[in-house]
C-alpha cells in the first residue's frame, strides 16, 4: 500500500504527528481506536470523513515504521 499519499506530516499540525489526509486524525488516533476494540466499520461511523484506504494506510505507516526502526536498533547493535 503507498500510504505516503494519505498520511501526512506538517510541523505546525498536531505536533508534527503523521494525520490522515492534512485532517486532525493521527496515525496514532487510528491505532488506539482499533487496540482499544473498536471496528473499522466503527470508526468509519463515527468519522465518516474517513475511508477504508484511510486506515489501512494507517497500519501500513505503522508497519513500514515499526520495521524501520527494528532494522536501525539491529544497525546499532553491530
Amino acid at each position: 500500500m503507498d500510504y505516503q499519499k494519505i498520511i501526512t506530516i506538517e510541523p505546525g499540525k498536531r505536533s508534527g504527528k503523521p494525520c490522515i489526509r492534512g485532517m486532525r486524525i493521527t496515525v496514532y488516533d487510528i491505532l488506539e481506536y482499533l487496540a482499544g476494540g473498536m471496528t473499522e466499520a466503527e470508526i468509519l461511523e463515527d468519522f465518516s470523513e474517513l475511508t477504508s484506504e484511510d486506515i489501512k494506510a494507517c497500519l501500513a505507516f505503522a508497519a513500514d515504521r515499526d520495521k524501520k526502526l527494528f532494522v536501525a536498533s539491529l544497525s546499532n547493535f553491530y
